[in-house]
């Protein structure tokens, strides 16, 4: 059965069939009524209807344009190379992520919205340049992303350090992987990193 919206894709539309919309629930955990409410959202986002999302598209989300991580949290949608160099996602791409914020379900065991996957997200958006590691220097443009003018330059660099020097089991000067998941043990990541969709 077809539906009279779209699918985008980089080469233009497709209708949007209910195996594709299946084939998304089972990939993301969303509800048939979820992906069609967020294939809305969507094309709302999509202004020129041209069956992807950039960077500006996914700025003016606001939930995204009030948050100081807003500009981080819209990178972590371009995730392979060929959207890193494009910087635009499809219908598809766009849930994927969503699903990324998706609460755990106990009912739904999916990689995708694991705390596993969601310290991927968040480590990747302290992680500014992709080196695998959260160096001092980016720990501090981050932080300055969400107190600004509110602490003095001596301040956020107290913290920076503090805060590096308490995560880095290794003492090598940054943060890895695994040092950032053991300094998060105790955090509720899954609640942090979730959002709720309407059903």
């Amino acid at each position: 059965r077809k539906h009279l919206f779209t699918m985008g894709n980089s080469s233009g539309s497709l209708l949007l069939q209910e195996d594709e919309i299946r084939l998304i629930a089972e990939e993301t955990g969303f509800s048939r009524n979820q992906i069609v409410r967020l294939y809305s959202r969507f094309l709302s986002l999509d202004r020129q209807s041209r069956g992807y999302l950039d960077r500006e598209d996914l700025l003016r989300i606001p939930e995204l344009a009030i948050n100081p991580l807003g500009d981080r949290i819209v990178d972590a949608f371009f995730t392979d190379k060929q959207e890193e160099i494009d910087k635009k996602i499809n219908f598809r791409d766009f849930m994927r992520v969503l699903a990324h914020f998706r609460p755990i379900s106990a009912s739904q065991n999916l990689k995708i919205n694991s705390r596993d996957e969601k310290l991927r997200l968040a480590f990747s958006i302290y992680d500014l340049d992709k080196s695998g590691y959260i160096t001092q220097d980016e720990f501090k443009v981050i932080l300055n992303m969400m107190v600004g003018s509110n602490i003095t330059p001596e301040q956020l660099e107290c913290i920076a350090e503090r805060t590096i020097n308490e995560a880095d089991s290794d003492n090598d000067g940054k943060i890895s992987f695994e040092e950032f998941c053991k300094a998060m043990e105790k955090t509720d990541i899954e609640q942090k990193m979730s959002i709720r969709f309407l059903n």
